[in-house]
């Protein structure tokens, strides 16, 4: 089969430069062709993700190049005839300068940008959940395996750029409690909530994620240069528009959906009624993610847009990170560091997997978590999330040799 690149020689050479293994020659072309349809498609394309699922990058990219107008779809792939030329016709403009991505390899080269896969082991799986609309891939800035959140669960925490000083408090309690605690906290890097956000959880020492609308090669906005240099430093910035793209209208309204897929629950701090924000907690609430919203003054159209969340999508009201704790695992309250007790008597409320996993550790020997997960029958997945909530609720001691059940794990 005649490989669908432009000097793939050449191109091989750049995608080496980013880490990845061109030994395997079948992957380095796979790998080549989710690049050329990174550059090719638009964020979220569900008919070339259905293409690419099916037939794999490489031969999808083959089909795409050589179908002629008014072909019929692929016999492999359940499509109209209709849907199938409207996406030819949505690719065909792009087809010639898609197929050489070599500037934006080089460009990621240059800056120390890496290219994460579908099946890689710094793939975030959670963004499987999107089906054919997941990423061909991402771009990334920091340390790729800060994409799973360390085994422990994420936040995100999104609200309007023109916010009050009000949101910004909010924002920045809600962000820094969270991260000093051991959750992500993801967000889009904007002004406003997002910035504010993104400080407080560096601020703590905390793990953040900055999800872009462009390349992360280009700052967007430029005067959050220096956060995103801060945030790759400890934390990651990623996006799946290749090096050199610009952010769009729609790029961001489609960032939202990457957002809402790596977190366990999205909380919008403060948006008006057409807030870019509310985008991201549909995009949760169609992925069966919670959503929670802070509430602000009656009289304050910037907190417009919560209180339509909370009045008729069923959003849970945010008023510290216990509720927001309480949204990744419903029904269950943990001591957030100031002695409070779940409850007046001290009783402290259990879900059935977090009694698994505390049942799966000891009080006198570390384990790691493949065993806890033996020992419990839940995934290895379901078993880091559990962890990590124990871990916040003080519950489990984590070391080099494993995880060890505290005292008051035991009662």
């Amino acid at each position: 089969m005649t490989a669908p690149f432009a000097d793939e020689r050449s191109l091989m050479s750049a995608i080496a430069a980013l880490g990845r293994d061109v030994g395997a020659p079948h992957r380095a072309r796979d790998d080549l062709a989710r690049v050329v349809w990174a550059g090719l498609v638009e964020p979220g394309d569900g008919i070339a993700g259905m293409l690419i699922d099916t037939l794999g990058a490489q031969e999808a990219l083959r089909v795409a190049q050589c179908a002629r107008p008014g072909a019929a779809p692929p016999p492999a792939i359940d499509l109209s005839p209709r849907d199938w030329a409207d996406a030819l016709a949505r690719w065909r403009p792009r087809l010639a300068s898609a197929s050489d991505p070599g500037n934006a390899l080089r460009v990621a080269a240059a800056r120390s940008i890496r290219l994460v896969m579908p099946g890689d082991a710094d793939w975030p799986a959670p963004l499987d959940d999107l089906g054919h609309h997941r990423p061909v891939c991402l771009w990334v800035r920091g340390d790729s395996r800060r994409l799973g959140g360390d085994g422990n669960p994420a936040v995100a925490i999104v609200g309007a750029r023109a916010a009050t000083g009000y949101g910004e408090h909010v924002a920045g309690e809600l962000a820094a409690d969270l991260a000093g605690r051991g959750l992500t906290v993801v967000s889009g890097g904007a002004y406003g909530i997002d910035g504010t956000a993104h400080r407080a959880a560096l601020a703590v020492g905390g793990t953040t994620i900055a999800v872009m609308a462009g390349g992360v090669d280009r700052a967007y906005p430029a005067g959050h240069t220096a956060l995103f240099d801060e945030i790759a430093a400890t934390g990651v910035v990623i996006s799946e528009v290749p090096c050199g793209g610009s952010p769009t209208k729609w790029r961001f309204l489609s960032r939202n959906r990457l957002i809402a897929a790596l977190t366990g629950a999205t909380v919008v701090v403060e948006a008006g009624v057409r807030s870019g924000s509310l985008n991201t907690a549909n995009h949760a609430a169609t992925l069966g993610r919670p959503i929670g919203a802070v509430p602000g003054p009656i009289t304050s159209p910037s907190s417009a847009g919560c209180h339509r969340l909370l009045r008729e999508y069923d959003a849970r009201c945010i008023t510290d990170a216990r509720d927001i704790v309480e949204l990744l695992d419903p029904g269950t309250l943990f001591d957030m560091g100031d002695g409070a007790s779940a409850d007046s008597a001290g009783v402290r409320p259990r879900t059935d997997d977090l009694m698994r996993v505390r049942d799966a550790l000891s009080t006198r020997s570390r384990r790691d978590v493949d065993d806890v997960a033996r020992r419990s029958g839940m995934s290895l997945a379901e078993v880091e999330t559990r962890l990590g909530l124990l871990l916040i609720a003080g519950e489990v001691d984590r070391g080099p040799d494993g995880w060890l059940l505290g005292a008051t794990g035991t009662g």
